[in-house]
C-alpha cells in the first residue's frame, strides 16, 4: 500500500525525474527529514501474551478450571501452571497480545515508522520466557522505551485445547494494570498524531492505577488537540452501562472503533449504518467492522468541499448513504456547516477461503487509519503550503480509500495464525484490476 511515510515518500510527493523544474519546486517545499519524521501514534495497553497449549483433560481438572469456559488464576497458580507447561513442552503458541499492542504493532509494520506503547513490563525477562515472547513478537519499530517496570508477571492469557479440541480459557492478569499516572509522558503525547485506548483500561480492581493513568493520557491529549481513539473491546463491557460508555465517549473521544456487537450494546441498534451514525452524536470519526458484511465507516466533512462518489451508490437505512464518501473527514467542530458522509466496502475478495483467526481483524482495520490519519500529519508537516491542508482534516484519504485500506489489512489478519502482521502490504495486487488503487 503507497501511504505516506519516509521509505516511499516519492510516491506521495510527485517528484519527475523527467522534469527537473517540477523536481525542484516540490523539493522546495519539502521541509527538512528530521522535522517531517515526527508523524507517530501513542497507545495504552494492558500487556499481555496469549499462550496456547496442547492439553488433556485432567490437566485441565488438576487446576479446578472449569472446561470450554474462562477462568481467573491467581498469580501463583498460574506461575505453576506455566512452568508445568514449559517443563512439558506443551506450548504450541506464545503470541504478544493486547488489542492496543496488535495495533501499534500492525501500525509500526504498515507505516515502517515508529509508534509509542505506554504500558508495563517484567524487570525480570528470562530468555524463552512469555515477557521476553512479547518482546520478540512487536515490531522494533514500536517504541517499548517508555514502559514501566514492575516486580511480576505480566498479563498472561492461556488457552488450553483438549484432545476433543475443547477450548479452557485461564486468565491471569498478573501486573498489567498497574501503569501508574507518572509514567504518562506528557511530552510523548504532546506530539503524537492520536492517542489509542481501549475500554479494558477503566476496568479494574480497586487501588490499581490504570484508570488514573489513562485520565491522565486523555487529559495531555485534549491539552495539546491529540485526537484521542477508543476501541470498545468487547460488547459485554459496554452492555455493563451503556450510558456511562455514551457520557465517556461524548466528553472523551475523537474517533471510536467497534464491531457490530459492540455497536449495538452501545447504541441499541443492530444496524451497524445506524450504529455508526448515532455515535457521531458523539465522536467525529467511526469505524465499524462488520463480519462478513465487510466494514463501514461515518465522519464529517465540510459541505461546500464534499466530494460526490463515482461508485455505486448503496442501499440501506440511510438512502444512498455513500453518496460523499469520496470526501475526506473532519472533526465537526472544524466545520462552519457539518455534513455526515458514509462509506461501506464488502469483505476484500469474499474473504479468505479459511479464516485461520478472527481475534484482531478489528484491530488490523484501525491500524490502517491511524496509518492514514498519521500520514495526514506527516504531509502536513512535510507539505505545509499543500493544498490538501487548506482545511483541518483528520485523515489523509477519502473515507473511501480508507475503507479500501482498512478491508485490505483485515483480510490479511484472517489468514493468518497471528494477530500480528509479519511484514507489510504489497504495493499492488496481482489479483485486482488497476482501477482499484486509482481513488
Amino acid at each position: 500500500m503507497k501511504f505516506p511515510g519516509k521509505r516511499k515518500s516519492k510516491h506521495y510527493f510527485p517528484v519527475s525525474a523527467r522534469d527537473p523544474l517540477l523536481r525542484d519546486s516540490m523539493l522546495q517545499e519539502m521541509q527538512p527529514e528530521s522535522d517531517a519524521g515526527a508523524s507517530y501514534i501513542v497507545g495504552i495497553d494492558q500487556t499481555m501474551v496469549d499462550i496456547e497449549a496442547r492439553v488433556d483433560e485432567n490437566f485441565v481438572a488438576r487446576y479446578g478450571l472449569t472446561p470450554g469456559e474462562s477462568n481467573i488464576l491467581d498469580d501463583e497458580m498460574s506461575e505453576t501452571l506455566y512452568q508445568e507447561l514449559m517443563s512439558n513442552a506443551l506450548i504450541t503458541h506464545q503470541f504478544a497480545g493486547g488489542t492496543v499492542g496488535n495495533t501499534l504493532h500492525n501500525y509500526s509494520v504498515l507505516a515502517d515508522d515508529r509508534s509509542v506503547l505506554l504500558g508495563v513490563m517484567c524487570n525480570n525477562v528470562k530468555i524463552g520466557d512469555y515477557a521476553y515472547r512479547y518482546l520478540c513478537n512487536t515490531s522494533s519499530r514500536v517504541d517499548l522505551n517508555f514502559l514501566q517496570g514492575v516486580d511480576g508477571a505480566i498479563g498472561r492469557c492461556f488457552t488450553l485445547i483438549s484432545d476433543t479440541g475443547e477450548r479452557t480459557f485461564a486468565i491471569s492478569p498478573g501486573k498489567m494494570n498497574e501503569l501508574h499516572a507518572h509514567s504518562v509522558p506528557e511530552d510523548v503525547i504532546a506530539g503524537a498524531s492520536a492517542l489509542l485506548l481501549t475500554s479494558y483500561l477503566l476496568r479494574s480492581k480497586p487501588g490499581e492505577p490504570m484508570p488514573e493513568a489513562t485520565m491522565q493520557a486523555i487529559e495531555y491529549a485534549k491539552k495539546y488537540h491529540v485526537p484521542v481513539v477508543l476501541t470498545l473491546g468487547t460488547q459485554y463491557v459496554i452492555a455493563e452501562d451503556p450510558q456511562a460508555w455514551r457520557d465517556f465517549i461524548d466528553d472523551h473521544v475523537s474517533i471510536l472503533a467497534m464491531n457490530e456487537d459492540e455497536g449495538y450494546a452501545l447504541t441499541g441498534l443492530k444496524d451497524p449504518l445506524m450504529a455508526a451514525d448515532k455515535a457521531l452524536d458523539w465522536v467525529d470519526l467511526v469505524l465499524c467492522t462488520a463480519g462478513p458484511n465487510g466494514l463501514f465507516m461515518a465522519s464529517y466533512t465540510e459541505d461546500e468541499f464534499k466530494r460526490t462518489t463515482q461508485h455505486p451508490l448503496l442501499p440501506g437505512a440511510i438512502a444512498e448513504f455513500n453518496q460523499y464518501e469520496f470526501s475526506r473527514a473532519m472533526r465537526r467542530d472544524c466545520c462552519q456547516q457539518p455534513l455526515k458522509i458514509y462509506s461501506h466496502i464488502a469483505p476484500y475478495m469474499g474473504g479468505p477461503e479459511k479464516i485461520m483467526n478472527t481475534n484482531g481483524a478489528g484491530d488490523g482495520a484501525l491500524s490502517a487509519l491511524l496509518h492514514d490519519i498519521a500520514a495526514n500529519g506527516f504531509h502536513r508537516t512535510s507539505v505545509p503550503n499543500s493544498s490538501k491542508h487548506a482545511r483541518e482534516y483528520l485523515t489523509y484519504s477519502s473515507l473511501a480509500q480508507v475503507c479500501k485500506y482498512a478491508n485490505r489489512v483485515s483480510y490479511q489478519v484472517l489468514n493468518q495464525h497471528s494477530p500480528r502482521l509479519t511484514r507489510g502490504l504489497p504495493e499492488r495486487e496481482d489479483s485486482l484490476e488497476e482501477s482499484y488503487w486509482e481513488r
